[in-house]
């Protein structure tokens, strides 16, 4: 159903300022996306508006620029940098004789080719089929109803009727599909709920190195590319932070600037790794002069998807590009907010593994235990993780601790033969009995991680 443009497929780039100049480093992403798309660009149109023309978007001049500039360098396909309506891109198509492809467009065709999971497939057909819906033509007319007297009448249906009907089954049918694998996901999720680990998930504007610092923060043998949308489908593996406390990272799929909305209607169960996360790390390309705007345009998309209240640490990801060294910054209450790094050459992961540390701790509960004497490798060990707030002797020779966890780890505490959990406070709640607490595994919806 899909033309799938072929690798190398000659293009022609439009982009139009709408009331100011354009913008060279939108241009320069457009052309990085066309790239990424397989595409090779032989000619670049640009040009300035007050408004989109109905018919064309752009001028009739304009147009006929673009025709001439497709002919003279043999090209295949034209790609325009904005959102077209159905009838401006069957315009433009009529006008040029060759295939219009819009941003929208554009942006899916990278999603179709880089989308390796089942689930990922699934989502971006669906968004495919809601964006051609629309834009649907005839595609031949011969078994059409016709006017006219006996014998000339069609068969009752014609083929814009029958692809649209087609369309609309297999919509129900993937949304179905995908309703069912968001469903396995709820529930794997309420088990894991049980054992509530913090989870981290990595956002960030597309080609920041998100990819890069997950490989080298997690080992993992994660794809690694300098274009747009390298990643779609999340990875999550489970690392070891310093002090022992276990937590689980997720690798997602990159924002940009005018991400389509049937993208991010699709891809919510996806992003679901980071409106569940415990921490966001929002990845930034230190080197790019426009990283505030990327990260206002992220942040927008956090919103749209719910994970805006969230905390995040901002890890300033290539500062070898501006020959900068590692740092932490904080801010007046002396909380960590971002992290300088640069994740391909391996420097200032120490820093931001212990400021993940600290942001984590602060989601920790507060904890009185007793340990028996013996148990000093214990007591070494929480030291060791900086848990330890107070110390204390009980009649009977055993040693009293005041402690700050996540819940993982009390919980595992629980478990330890000759540890005694005496009362477990929030940092926004009253003391309350440990056994009360650690009666069970599950967790309530109180008290969940946030």
């Amino acid at each position: 159903m899909f033309e799938r443009p072929r690798s190398g497929e000659r293009a022609v780039l439009v982009r139009l300022g709408l009331g100011a100049q354009v913008d060279p480093e939108d241009l320069q992403e457009f052309k990085q996306l066309a790239v990424s798309a397989g595409a090779q660009p032989v000619a670049t149109i640009t040009g300035r508006r007050e408004r989109p023309d109905p018919r064309f978007f752009m001028g009739s001049g304009k147009a006929d620029e673009v025709r001439a500039a497709a002919e003279e360098n043999a090209a295949d396909v034209i790609l325009i940098d904005h959102a077209l309506s159905p009838s401006q891109e069957r315009n433009l198509e009529k006008l040029t004789g060759r295939r219009v492809l819009d941003r929208n467009g554009l942006i899916l065709d990278i999603f179709a080719q880089r989308a390796r999971s089942f689930e990922g497939k699934l989502e971006v057909e669906l968004a495919q089929l809601k964006h051609i819906g629309s834009r649907l033509v005839r595609g031949w007319t011969h078994l059409e109803r016709q006017k006219g007297g006996i014998g000339m009448r069609g068969p009752g249906e014609t083929q814009l009727e029958t692809d649209r009907r087609l369309i609309g089954q297999r919509v129900k049918t993937l949304t179905k599909r995908l309703e069912k694998i968001q469903q396995q996901r709820e529930t794997g999720r309420r088990q894991r709920a049980q054992i509530p680990i913090p989870s981290l998930a990595l956002v960030g504007y597309t080609n920041a190195g998100k990819s890069t610092l997950f490989r080298s923060v997690t080992g993992a043998d994660a794809y690694v590319a300098d274009q747009l949308f390298a990643t779609l489908d999340p990875t999550v593996r489970r690392i070891t932070l310093p002090g022992g406390t276990a937590v689980v990272a997720a690798d997602t799929v990159g924002f940009i600037r005018e991400l389509p909305h049937e993208l991010v209607a699709a891809f919510q169960s996806t992003l679901t790794e980071a409106r569940e996360a415990t921490l966001l790390l929002h990845v930034v390309d230190a080197a790019d002069p426009r990283r505030e705007e990327h990260i206002a345009q992220v942040d927008a998309v956090l919103g749209e998807i719910g994970a805006n209240d969230i905390p995040q640490i901002i890890v300033y990801n290539k500062i070898d590009r501006l020959s900068m060294e590692p740092r932490v910054d904080r801010d007046a209450s002396g909380q960590v907010t971002a992290v300088w790094i640069s994740a391909e050459q391996r420097s200032g992961l120490d820093q931001l593994a212990s400021a993940i540390t600290e942001r984590i701790a602060r989601f920790a509960r507060r904890a009185r235990l007793r340990v028996p004497a013996s148990a000093g490798a214990l007591r070494s060990r929480l030291y060791a993780a900086k848990a330890v707030r107070a110390e204390g002797s009980a009649d009977d020779g055993s040693i009293e601790l005041v402690v700050e966890l996540p819940d993982v780890e009390l919980l595992l505490l629980a478990r330890t033969a000759g540890v005694q959990i005496l009362e477990v406070q929030a940092a926004d709640m009253p003391c309350a009995p440990g056994d009360a607490y650690l009666q069970s595994t599950a967790v309530s919806s109180a008290t969940r991680l946030r």
